[in-house]
């Protein structure tokens, strides 16, 4: 095996990332090695109390050779993070953990020495502290790069927010016809180089039924200015639609993608739709970037009944 290693940050200690993890890699065989970044003690403990058995292979993050590497055992880059439960409460704590697995991965990532990264999910109450809205625009900023989008895809239909993690007040003076552009053209590069396809975009209105009592309707101002410029420069782009009926059955056979103003108009539907079958991918990035769509579950935190299938999905879409 000396393919490029598939990089996975398991990020938040104390969510269920670790089990979905073990579940993964105990069900599928991939063609590309892997390499977690976590802590060995954690997860020694945390696959003993939830009954894996998996051996470990310590990886030094300086003396990376792909031609040694294989799945045989979890390959892992060892981050120090002194705890006393396997499982516990999220808190600030696990900060510096956190930080640290990013900064290894990123460093890792700019040697391209890697095929992508994957990570766990976080707490942005914890970890983010107001700083960054996601860990989209944390890897945004670590990266400098300006023009990024949020798609949460899957083979049937992918939704892309224009905000994300935001406000609903504050998502009206957010909307741009830029960013309604940039994302459009970065969801087409993308669909294009690995599906060798122009995408079918549809994209919502803010308002509900796309219409607004007000003078200043960003429908007419923004969106709708946005659509006829982006179909000038020969994009396939229709709308705005009202988000109360584009994902009825009919009208998703039409579309490759669905295009929101807010976080919860699309993922809402999307995850009704397909559950854990949708992975998140950061589109703009240096690097392809996906995460499983869910955050830290706390509550199922130890019990070993997390679903694994947005992972599983993130990793044979990674697995080339």
């Amino acid at each position: 095996m000396n393919k490029k290693p598939i990089i996975i940050v398991s990020a938040e200690p104390y969510s269920v990332f670790l089990e979905i993890f073990f579940k993964s890699i105990k069900r599928i065989n991939l063609k590309q090695p892997i390499i977690l970044i976590s802590s060995k003690k954690l997860v020694l403990l945390q696959m003993k109390k939830l009954g894996f058995n998996f051996d470990l292979n310590l990886i030094n993050q300086n003396k990376i050779n792909i031609n040694f590497l294989n799945n045989k055992k979890i390959n892992l880059i060892d981050v120090n993070f002194k705890f006393n439960k396997p499982f516990d409460n999220i808190s600030e704590k696990s900060n510096t953990f956190i930080n640290e697995s990013f900064q290894i991965a990123l460093k890792i990532l700019k040697e391209k020495k890697c095929s992508g990264l994957i990570n766990g999910p976080i707490s942005k109450k914890h970890f983010l502290k107001g700083k960054s809205l996601g860990i989209t625009e944390y890897l945004s900023k670590k990266t400098r790069t300006q023009n990024f989008a949020m798609l949460i895809y899957s083979k049937n239909l992918s939704v892309s927010p224009i905000t994300t993690h935001l406000a609903l007040k504050n998502v009206n003076k957010a909307i741009s016809k830029k960013k309604i552009y940039t994302h459009v053209q970065l969801i087409t590069k993308f669909y294009k180089k690995n599906f060798k396809k122009t995408p079918k975009i549809a994209v919502t209105g803010l308002n509900p039924h796309c219409e607004s009592n007000l003078k200043n309707c960003e429908e007419d101002n923004i969106i709708i200015p946005a659509i006829k410029d982006l179909n000038k420069k020969n994009y396939l782009v229709k709308g705005p639609f009202s988000a109360d009926t584009i994902f009825m059955k009919e009208n998703l056979k039409k579309f490759d993608v669905i295009i929101g103003m807010y976080h919860d108009q699309v993922l809402s539907p999307m995850k009704s739709l397909f559950g854990f079958n949708a992975i998140n991918i950061t589109l703009g990035l240096p690097f392809i970037r996906i995460s499983p769509d869910h955050g830290p579950n706390s509550l199922m935190l130890g019990k070993n009944l997390s679903n694994p299938n947005s992972l599983v999905n993130a990793l044979k879409f990674l697995d080339k």
